[in-house]
C-alpha cells in the first residue's frame, strides 16, 4: 500500500511540471558499463510569461541503472543563461512582481523529492528580469545556484 502512494505521488509530480524544456544536447562525463552514461544536458525553455526571452539551463543527469530506471538523484549542479531574443513587453503582473520572485521553470531530479527551480525577478531600477536556477529538496535544499540576467532593451 505504501509503495502504491508513493508511485501515485511521483506520477503526479511529473504530470505538474509546468513548463517543459526542449534538450538542445548533452555530453558524457562519465562511462558506465550498464546503463546510460552520467551526462550534462543541455535545455532551452521560453518564459512562459514574458514573451522573446529564452534561457538555456546545463544541468547534470545521472546515469547507470538507476539514472536509466529514473530513479537516480541527480546532483544539484547547473548553470543558466537567458536572453532576449525579440521585443520584449512587460505585464503589469511582472512589473509589480513578487521581491520573493516567480518560478517560471521546474524539472524533477529525483524520483520525488528534488527538483530544478528557475525562479524571476524583476529590477524595476535597472528594468532588467533576473533569472536564479537552484535545486530544492523537502528535507534539505542545496545552496549551489546560478544566475543570469537580461537588460530589456528597445528591439529593432
Amino acid at each position: 500500500m505504501k509503495y502504491k502512494v508513493l508511485a501515485a505521488v511521483a506520477a503526479l509530480l511529473m504530470l505538474s511540471q509546468g513548463v517543459m524544456a526542449e534538450q538542445i544536447g548533452s555530453v558524457d562525463t562519465v562511462f558506465k558499463v550498464f546503463g546510460p552514461d552520467h551526462k550534462i544536458v543541455v535545455e532551452a525553455f521560453d518564459d512562459p510569461d514574458v514573451k522573446n526571452v529564452t534561457c538555456y539551463i546545463s544541468r547534470a543527469k545521472t546515469g547507470g541503472i538507476k539514472g536509466g530506471l529514473g530513479l537516480a538523484e541527480d546532483t544539484s549542479d547547473a548553470a543558466i543563461s537567458c536572453q532576449q531574443v525579440g521585443p520584449v513587453e512587460l505585464s503589469d503582473k511582472i512589473k509589480q512582481g513578487k521581491k520573493d520572485g516567480e518560478v517560471v521553470f521546474q524539472k524533477r531530479t529525483s524520483l520525488v523529492f528534488k527538483k530544478l527551480q528557475v525562479v524571476r525577478f524583476y529590477d524595476e531600477k535597472r528594468n532588467t528580469l533576473a533569472y536564479l536556477a537552484y535545486s530544492d529538496k523537502v528535507v534539505d535544499g542545496s545552496p549551489k545556484n546560478a544566475l543570469s540576467a537580461v537588460p530589456i532593451i528597445p528591439w529593432k
